[in-house]
């Protein structure tokens, strides 16, 4: 314990001085050790009615780790709070698909859906109350959100330092809007700097996403206690997974582009610290919508910062691939993937609440490849957002739209079947990639895009949140010839095939082969080498047929292979496997040996 009371000091005092980091330490190793004792004693909420498999599943995740992204009030039905229905749809629906639920903030807000929070240790009252949030979270693993670079402008901190009440004065960014901030990286276009009348006069707060999100000052040791005791909270009410969003911008340095800066990796690593001593089975997961080298730097050492980051490169790429019916880009950037330690991994996912990020493809695809991205999208129904570049232009940072259309061209004269398949694909990536894979609600029911929405509110990224009524949805669920049936049924068997087999264990060994252009592939080993799983995917809308020596990828030649998805036996001639490859068709094929 004593080496990582010291990790803790040393990342506190590398932001703060020495003297100010004993200050900081010698009130929080009391609430430290206030939250490792209750954990001691009652490590889960309402444990003794866990089986045994579910807190085995509470430490490092395996291949049964598989997390729904949702909104609190996503599934809403009359009379009821919409989590208490959530949790009741969850359950009876989809508890053998996902082991988790990142449930979106769930606090009150003013603006962002739920990013611009007013107060970060309440459930908002339309939503349900904390009780419901621990009933959820006695079924499944949750992930919360801590909003920590900003609060909204209604919340009481923020009107407190308009007040000129200490110690709030000191929780937010004044500049004079005559300093120069061109080099700031920002992923909007809105100003930088949003002018609020306080009680000593006009100043100019710091709010890089918009005039509601106000930035938090981590200069403020006072704050950073505040975001500290705020992650212990989140811990005592039952989270699992801290997911720390738009963390690469807490630290503002002017003259600096304002990101990753190291005092953000600091104070990262001292949450890290802190969560090792008071609940190290809690990991955190940080969420940078950046190019991939910028991203996999929260991994830090493997040790010192988050266990989990997003793979923000996955989504648009896989996108870019099914466009082109070409794996080689594909291919060559899931070779180079790594984690640099047992205790790392990537959070694997094809969609989210937000758009399709593009930035974290500079450096692999060229501007006009980027461009035609954009512009499919457009041709599919979606909708782009831009941001401001470093000389004032605008470019594009996400692409708006849900992924079934961002795969599908909702106008084309083709079968819903193929397009289903297409889909299907992706998603199979998704799961067999190592790592741990989030699904967001509206992949799992096969949705469209919602432009409906989009004119209720304004917001682009509304697009792909639309609200399911309860009776709609059983209604979808229980007709065959529905979407979403269609999708969440063959969904359902592809993470059954993931969660049966320990080759799937994000930590797995993976290897990327190259068969076709037109085939993702890859060979996932178990932890024990008893068993290797090639791993097939047809990106292109025609045919393949591939022959190839399996025992050349690491796999045992016996007489047939076994695709773990169907369950259907692939014989073998020797070594060699002949099989071809139906339009955007899917194989994960285990050698017999290792079998149970």
């Amino acid at each position: 314990m004593s080496t990582t009371v010291e990790r803790l000091r040393a990342s506190l005092a590398s932001v703060y001085g020495s003297a100010t980091a004993g200050e900081i330490l010698e009130r929080l190793l009391p609430r430290i050790e206030q939250v490792r004792a209750k954990r001691v004693t009652s490590p889960h909420t309402d444990a003794s009615s866990m089986s045994q498999q579910t807190r085995s599943m509470r430490a490092l995740p395996d291949q049964r780790e598989v997390i729904l992204i949702t909104y609190g009030d996503q599934i809403q039905e009359k009379g009821k709070p919409p989590l208490r229905t959530l949790r009741e749809v969850l359950e009876s629906t989809v508890s053998d698909v996902c082991s988790g639920v990142h449930i979106l903030p769930f606090y009150p807000y003013t603006s962002d859906d739920g990013f611009s929070v007013i107060d970060y240790r309440q459930v908002d009252p339309a939503l349900g109350d904390w009780e419901e949030i621990r009933r959820l979270g006695r079924r499944f693993r949750l992930m919360f959100d801590a909003v920590i670079n900003h609060i909204s402008a209604s919340s009481p901190w923020f009107q407190a330092f308009l007040r000129g009440e200490a110690p709030y004065t000191e929780y937010f960014i004044t500049v004079d809007p005559s300093v120069d901030l061109s080099s700031v990286v920002r992923p909007r276009t809105s100003p930088l700097l949003t002018r609020f009348a306080t009680v000593d006069g006009v100043k100019y707060v710091w709010t890089t996403f918009s005039a509601d999100q106000v930035d938090l000052n981590y200069r403020s040791p006072a704050l950073l206690y505040e975001i500290l005791d705020l992650l212990l909270f989140y811990v005592e009410q039952g989270a699992q997974l801290i997911r720390l969003d738009a963390v690469g911008f807490l630290w503002k340095e002017i003259g600096t582009s304002c990101i990753h800066l190291p005092q953000t990796h600091a104070l990262i690593q001292a949450m890290r610290a802190m969560l090792d001593l008071a609940a190290p089975d809690v990991l955190l997961i940080t969420e940078t919508n950046v190019p991939h080298l910028e991203n996999i730097s929260y991994f830090g050492d493997g040790y010192n910062e988050a266990q989990m980051v997003y793979n923000f490169t996955l989504p648009p790429l896989t996108l870019y691939t099914f466009h082109k019916q070409d794996a080689t880009l594909l291919s060559e950037w899931a070779a180079s993937l790594s984690t640099p330690s047992e205790q790392t991994t990537f959070f694997n996912f094809m969609a989210s609440h937000d758009g399709i990020g593009v930035r974290p493809l500079e450096g692999i695809l060229r501007r006009e490849e980027i461009d035609a991205l954009v512009e499919r999208t457009l041709r599919h129904g979606g909708l782009v957002s831009y941001r401001a570049a470093s000389d004032g232009s605008q470019v594009p940072y996400e692409l708006n739209i849900v992924y079934f259309d961002a795969l599908n061209d909702p106008n084309a004269d083709e079968p819903l079947a193929l397009q289903v398949d297409r889909f299907l694909a992706s998603q199979a990536i998704l799961l067999g990639l190592a790592g741990v894979p989030g699904i967001y609600v509206h992949s799992l029911f096969g949705s469209r895009n919602w432009r409906e929405g989009v004119t209720l509110t304004g917001q682009n990224r509304t697009i792909n949140r639309r609200k399911f009524r309860r009776s709609e949805l059983e209604t979808l669920f229980n007709d065959p010839t529905s979407l979403s049936h269609q999708v969440f049924t063959r969904y359902r068997r592809l993470v059954a095939a993931r969660t049966r087999e320990p080759a799937f264990h994000p930590n797995a060994p993976q290897q990327i082969v190259h068969i076709d252009p037109a085939i993702f592939a890859f060979v996932r080993t178990r932890l024990d080498s008893s068993r290797r799983v090639l791993c097939l995917h047809n990106v292109a809308n025609h045919e393949i047929q591939i022959r190839i020596d399996v025992s050349a990828l690491g796999l045992r030649p016996g007489e047939h292979l076994v695709d773990l998805i169907s369950g259907r036996e692939l014989s073998l001639y020797g070594a060699q496997l002949e099989m071809s490859l139906p339009p955007y068709g899917v194989y994960w094929l285990g050698d017999e040996i290792g079998m149970a």
